[in-house]
């Protein structure tokens, strides 16, 4: 159902915020709210708290946390465990972050693009995109295999240790780049994990050159990772496609056929979506 507004006092301008309301100050803040998704968040980064230790890990006064974990269950996004005394994320903070996935075409043209990758390679297809200076997961088809890898859709992992992430990092603006690398402390997850600047560098232009990435044993021993960019209408790589799976399986001598299979992906979403490739 829509709603029209036939008020005779003319037609007003549409905005998404007040005039005059461009700042990010502090007057822009409601204390009560940012507090409360504050809780939200670290809730959801565990697999569930006790109230006692969400009040104290948060230094937060346990009534106060309370407080908000009841309203928050109240709107279906977290839920009690009696039993075990435990908070957990609830079903509707899923149904809200599908509808993030959902904000562009993005996930659904990727399905049968994934869907293909997938069968055409015998390995896991994934799709992500950067937020926040980390690859996000939002789409994946995963393939029968008994050993394979598993990244559910909300997955975060580091742009310097991921395939994706590492597409990305490629093909970034130099300036951007230079800020990334300068404000990043880049952990080592694996002795494969390249952690210098001079080294992470010399990897994105490898990358930029070849068309793909490769995430070799860099966040997991014994996993491999070759990805490549997707790009927008301006040209900008906005996520990636990948597979991954087991060095047994995704050795050294399958990297370059494989590589042609996720590039050719990548190309099909990047036309999906109206989007145009690099060059």
């Amino acid at each position: 159902m829509v709603l029209q507004n036939n008020s005779s006092k003319g037609t007003a301008k549409a905005r998404g915020r007040p005039r005059g309301w461009d700042d990010k100050t502090e007057q822009n803040t409601i204390k009560s709210l940012d507090r409360a998704m504050q809780v939200f968040e670290y809730l959801s980064e565990t697999q569930g708290k006790t109230l006692t230790n969400l009040a104290d890990e948060m230094n937060q006064s346990p009534a106060t946390v309370y407080r908000i974990l009841v309203t928050l269950e109240g709107r279906g996004l977290i839920e009690f465990d009696q039993k075990e005394q435990m908070w957990h994320i609830g079903s509707r903070a899923f149904i809200i972050g599908v509808r993030f996935l959902r904000r562009s075409n993005l996930v659904d043209r990727a399905r049968p693009i994934l869907r293909k990758l997938k069968e055409i390679t015998g390995e896991t297809a994934n799709l992500g995109i950067e937020k926040e200076g980390e690859v996000i997961f939002i789409s994946q088809v995963e393939t029968h295999e008994s050993i394979r890898a598993f990244f559910p859709p909300g997955t975060l992992s580091p742009m310097h240790a991921s395939g994706i992430g590492k597409a990305l990092l490629a093909h970034m603006e130099t300036e951007r780049l230079d800020h990334f690398l300068a404000k990043s402390k880049p952990q080592a997850f694996t002795k494969y994990t390249l952690i210098s600047s001079s080294e992470l560098k010399k990897d994105l232009e490898t990358i930029r050159t070849q068309g793909y990435s490769v995430d070799n044993e860099e966040k997991n021993i014994g996993m491999r990772c070759i990805a490549a960019p997707v790009f927008d209408m301006n040209r900008e790589a906005i996520a990636g496609i990948s597979v991954s799976g087991p060095t047994s399986r995704v050795d050294f001598n399958k990297i370059e056929t494989l590589s042609r299979s996720v590039i050719e992906a990548a190309h099909q979403l990047t036309v999906a979506i109206g989007g145009t490739v690099e060059g």
